[in-house]
């Protein structure tokens, strides 16, 4: 079964239950400055998982694109990928385990809408009861039925596990539960019953592999802890279109599937290298590639930062796998043209921004070349016999340090600056070192690594802090003066002017828009005061919802991201005496009555200045001293 096929059916096996299919989120979370990627299906319906009302309803169904980047070394084996698509259906406080796992049964292995898997090769896992919610035994009966009704004994088909594998959280903050995991054997003959033991052993071998999530969110955590029940009970399901493809097409890893399989062809007739002899250099070309123009299909473009040093980074390991396989860059395009018609139909923002992927992709590979160049004259300097001299004199006269004094090694140091300075990759390094007969001071380049994430992460902290995840007065008192900033821009700038993104402090606001050049002083003045005279006037801020469709039509509303919602929007107009002063595309907190604003005083650009190639960034501040 083609993968286009199993996204097929699962989309429509759950719409012929009352679901409502509700298009992806971006890959970059809205109002979420905590966390660079959406990692998970759940992720961007947290809000409604939590008691807000979603538009369509209590019954949803998506595929969601993720990304995850916590293993990017482990790219390359038969189960890691950074970009990937979630099945997933949910309840929001409609129906609850028993028809969840029923379904999940139904739809693995149903021939005429499901997946028609064997009920014999499946296993699965309960939550075996804690200090924070009881033994799951509503799940457990559930799976005893359906098993007996198959002619199977559930003593061997139904397995008590713990906390750390059947408890899933979204964080350290946020719904949570007790959930079901299913698993599929994949040996040649069938392993049959079994104990729990030999089921464990099992999954260690990947003789069984995880197909299917249900995850029963009835509880809250905050700091860590289960602090009581939500206000609904809500059902959230996950299973990984990359596994089950694998799976139905019977290979050993998703790279072998028709999800790669034009652009592996690709690669081996432009290298003339057969892909068995190559297998993780092709797989992290092929992953990577895949991922970044997925990611710029969202707005993430290459820089130094946040989702942009993610994306970085993914092209300068593809380059390194390129070059170490002899891949022209030119032929990068056939395989990202092959990607985009592949996705084209369910992901169509990849075809609108075609142009766009392949230009930066080009481009940032064309900077790294340029880098590789300049880092290699560097390595040769460290290599250097004369380096290598000075290195021995040290030794002699005792000014070594513990692990960095090897002949014939390069110090964690130096690794580090080829790292930092000119974006080598660590296996780039290794790889040169090892070519060079040296090897290299990983424990020392690991410290300096870890030096460097930890003033990162002070960083990060203050930045993050009460961001728009918050909803204090002040937040929302900012967050709603960002949509008056985003109309005094196009009336004063221009009507090309369009959001990027944004983030909100209780110290400031940080907004970033669409501009080739400087916002000039005059032009920032006659911003800050038109903000200020429609707080001060008492402006009305009230929501209303309407069909998508109607709302892109219209020319009076501004909106970014229109992919990611839903059928129907909320659109939150600013108004007064019949005058309209935004109106805006948003799922955001605001305020009732610009006034409310005025409390904190008045709205004061603070700073402008350039965010990335044709994007501007202003921080917004209250002033209360003028």
């Amino acid at each position: 079964m083609k993968s286009s096929e199993i996204r097929k059916r699962f989309l429509e096996f759950f719409e012929k239950r009352n679901h409502k299919i509700i298009p992806s989120a971006p890959l970059v979370p809205e109002n979420d400055p905590s966390v660079l990627f959406n990692t998970a299906g759940m992720q961007p319906l947290v809000p409604f998982l939590l008691g807000e009302k979603h538009p369509m309803g209590t019954r949803l169904a998506d595929a969601q694109k993720c990304v995850r980047t916590g293993d990017i070394e482990e790219v390359g084996d038969n189960t890691h990928f950074t970009f990937f698509e979630m099945l997933g259906n949910w309840s929001l406080g409609d129906y609850f385990k028993k028809e969840a796992i029923e379904w999940s049964f139904e739809f693995l292995t149903s021939k005429e809408e499901g997946l028609g898997l064997d009920p014999k090769r499946l296993y699965v896992t309960v939550f075996e009861g804690d200090e924070n919610a009881p033994k799951d035994i509503e799940a457990y009966d559930v799976w005893k039925n359906i098993f007996e009704k198959a002619g199977l004994n559930p003593d061997e088909r139904i397995f008590w596990m713990g906390a750390d594998s059947n408890w899933w959280a979204a964080g350290d903050n946020g719904p949570s539960g007790p959930d079901s995991e299913m698993f599929y054997d994949r040996t040649e003959n069938g392993l049959g019953g079994l104990t729990k033991d030999e089921f464990l052993a099992a999954d260690d071998r990947q003789d069984v592999v995880e197909i299917w999530n249900d995850v029963f969110m009835e509880y809250e955590k905050k700091d860590r802890k289960v602090v009581g029940k939500l206000s609904q009970q809500n059902i959230d399901t996950g299973a990984g279109l990359e596994r089950l493809t694998a799976i139905l097409q019977n290979k050993k890893s998703p790279y072998e599937t028709d999800l790669f399989e034009a652009e592996l062809k690709i690669l081996e007739e432009k290298t003339g290298k057969k892909y068995e002899d190559f297998e993780k250099d092709f797989r992290v070309i092929l992953d990577h590639l895949r991922t970044s123009a997925f990611l710029i299909s969202d707005g993430v473009v290459p820089s130094n930062k946040d989702q942009g040093y993610i994306l970085r980074r993914l092209l300068r390991r593809a380059v390194v796998k390129m070059k170490n396989v002899e891949f022209p860059y030119s032929a990068v395009d056939e395989v990202l043209d092959s990607y985009i018609q592949k996705y084209a139909e369910i992901y169509p923002n990849l075809k609108e921004n075609a142009e766009k992927i392949k230009t930066e992709i080009n481009g940032e590979i064309s900077k790294f070349e340029k880098t590789l160049t300049a880092g290699l004259r560097e390595f040769q300097k460290i290599i250097d016999p004369e380096v290598k001299n000075n290195h021995i004199q040290k030794l002699e006269f005792g000014m070594c340090q513990v692990g960095n004094c090897a002949m014939n090694e390069i110090s964690g140091e130096d690794a580090f600056k080829l790292f930092a300075s000119y974006g080598f990759p660590f296996e780039l390094i290794e790889e040169e070192a090892k070519k060079n007969g040296f090897i290299i001071d990983k424990k020392g380049f690991e410290e300096k690594m870890k030096e460097h994430s930890e003033k990162s992460k002070t960083a990060s902290a203050g930045k993050f802090k009460g961001g728009l995840g918050g909803d204090s007065p002040k937040i929302i008192a900012f967050h709603t003066a960002t949509h008056l900033l985003l109309a005094a821009l196009k009336k004063f700038v221009g009507e090309h002017v369009s959001q990027k993104g944004s983030n909100i402090t209780e110290e400031r606001a940080r907004f970033d828009f669409t501009n080739n050049e400087k916002v000039q002083k005059d032009v920032q003045e006659k911003i800050e005061n038109w903000i200020n005279d429609v707080i001060e006037k008492g402006a009305e801020v009230r929501m209303e919802e309407m069909k998508k469709s109607e709302a892109e039509k219209d020319r009076t509303i501004t909106g970014a991201f229109w992919e990611k919602y839903p059928d129907i929007v909320k659109v939150w107009t600013i108004k007064k005496d019949g005058e309209i002063y935004s109106r805006e595309l948003c799922n955001g907190p605001h305020v009732k009555n610009t006034k409310e604003i005025a409390e904190f005083g008045r709205v004061k650009i603070k700073k402008e200045e350039s965010s990335s190639a044709g994007v501007r960034r202003i921080k917004l501040v209250f002033d209360k001293e003028s």
